[in-house]
């Protein structure tokens, strides 16, 4: 068995930065609005869970090693009829 690549490895650190991010901002927009740092504490929470629940379920949607409709494999080029 192969070792993961390191880009295989800092995946998921990459979408959690993702989810990170977004929420900062969500949080730091809500502070800047209402000047209230609790309510602005809920959102970026609740930002932050929504987004680590929609990237999760947005990559289970994805196959990475899907043949797509039409692609030719490498190996039938050299075996059509195979």
């Amino acid at each position: 068995m192969t070792e993961p690549r390191r880009r295989e490895r800092l995946r998921p650190l990459e979408l959690v930065t993702f989810a990170a991010l977004v929420a900062v901002a969500v949080g730091a927009i809500t502070l800047m609005a209402t000047r209230d740092p609790i309510l602005s504490l809920i959102f970026f929470g609740a930002t932050f869970v929504i987004d680590l629940v929609v990237i999760a379920m947005l990559m289970l949607a994805v196959t990475p090693n899907k043949q797509m409709d039409g692609e030719i494999r490498p190996d039938a080029e050299n075996h059509p009829h195979q």
